[in-house]
């Protein structure tokens, strides 16, 4: 379009058009902003300002030219990667013009890494926050079921990874169920729609075992798999989960949070079925050495029932009881013998105590002719001289009656 041909930079016949500043700023405004209002710009980030208000300046530069952009608050906390300067980002949004200053900018809505270092080095970062959560740990991943009845799987309901998964399955074991959860496996619309699809599988309880994956593709296509919210869905899934993203070589955050890792989409389809026809031969070689094992052990228990007939078992009965008995008469010999000693034991020390206590009792020493001397008015015996004053009077007590008597003097 030739902007020039415009009514608004047309002067008057003969003249030549004059605009104020505000004038041409206005209408550069006008075509930029109408022109670009919804772009996608590939670029190196450089001189990269978070403003302490939240929202972040930078500017998007290539070998040939650079412009402003500007990245606000709320669009800047839904980033799942942390810019820095020297990333190459794609950002998306729209073109606006700052009047008073006469400069333009992107307005970016939503920004993304483009380049595979750069989302290595994303992914790298995240694979360390998570893991700093513990949601890798080894300790948290379970078994998978040995026999599982339903295969749940997680993939593009239209991709060859779904096809061959079910391939693999229906040819190993025909009696398990397939359950698909059709779910979007590229683009922005990945990563909540095998979230949702996790969810619905754990909410409703709908298989046995889960395959969450896609086939190859490059690395920004199996990125779905390596945001934050879908490892967090593997990682709580009750329900057992085998990843199988991509090829061999290719990688993704959930393959470390699942409880297993398929290196493909038909590896895992193997992994989770045993084939029906080797189960049913393994249980069937069990079952016949189950049988032959318990044959074996009836033919010996019937030898051994054999040798006991009603004229041997008396005798067989004896000589196992007869040792018992003798045992039991000399344990019983031995006790009497051993409680007849604690008895004469005992009966010689009661005596001796009894002696102990009759050589110690008052009235003995009362016997060999000792005394107790009582103050006869308060009853308190004597056991000073300076207790009995002359003219006290005082009670003797004797072996055998009593003596009152009249203290002479006392010394």
């Amino acid at each position: 379009m030739n902007f020039m041909n415009s009514p608004l930079f047309q002067g008057q016949p003969g003249q030549e058009a004059v605009f104020s500043v505000t004038q041409i700023t206005s209408s550069i405004k006008e075509i930029l902003e109408g022109t670009f209002n919804s772009i996608t710009i590939e670029g190196e980030i450089s001189n990269y300002r978070p403003n302490s208000s939240g929202h972040v300046y930078f500017t998007l530069k290539d070998s040939g030219a650079q412009i402003s952009a500007v990245l606000f608050k709320s669009r800047a906390y839904a980033l799942s990667f942390a810019p820095a300067d020297g990333m190459l980002v794609r950002c998306k949004g729209s073109i606006s013009v700052y009047a008073p200053r006469g400069n333009y900018q992107i307005v970016v809505t939503s920004m993304e890494m483009a380049g595979e270092g750069n989302i290595l080095l994303m992914l790298e970062q995240r694979k360390r926050l998570l893991a700093q959560e513990g949601l890798f740990d080894e300790a948290k991943k379970r078994p998978l079921p040995v026999f599982p009845q339903k295969i749940g799987v997680v993939t593009s309901s239209t991709g060859a990874a779904l096809r061959d998964i079910m391939q693999i399955i229906r040819r190993r074991n025909k009696a398990a169920s397939i359950i698909i959860f059709p779910a979007i496996v590229q683009g922005a619309d990945a990563a909540p729609s095998i979230v949702r699809q996790i969810k619905n599988a754990n909410d409703f309880n709908m298989c046995d075992v889960l395959i969450v994956g896609r086939g190859g593709g490059s690395l920004e296509d199996l990125l779905p798999f390596s945001e934050e919210s879908v490892v967090r869905a593997v990682a709580s899934s009750k329900i057992p989960v085998v990843s199988a993203v991509g090829h061999e070589i290719d990688w993704a955050l959930c393959d470390f949070a699942a409880d297993k890792r398929a290196p493909t989409p038909s590896a895992a389809a193997e992994l989770v079925t045993p084939v029906l026809d080797d189960v049913l031969s393994y249980l069937s070689d069990k079952k016949e050495a189950f049988h032959t094992a318990i044959r074996q052990k009836v033919e010996a228990l019937k030898l051994m029932v054999n040798e006991f007939n009603p004229d041997t078992m008396e005798l067989r009965f004896r000589s196992i009881e007869q040792p018992l008995l003798q045992r039991f008469d000399n344990a019983k010999e031995e006790l009497l013998d051993n409680m007849g000693e604690r008895l004469t034991e005992t009966r010689e020390r009661i005596s001796r105590l009894e002696l102990i206590i009759e050589n110690s009792s008052p009235r003995a020493l009362f016997e060999r002719g000792y005394s107790m001397v009582k103050n006869a008015e308060t009853g308190k015996v004597i056991r000073n001289a300076k207790e009995a004053a002359p003219g006290c009077k005082i009670e003797i007590i004797p072996a055998s009656g009593r003596i009152l008597a009249t203290v002479d003097s006392a010394e």
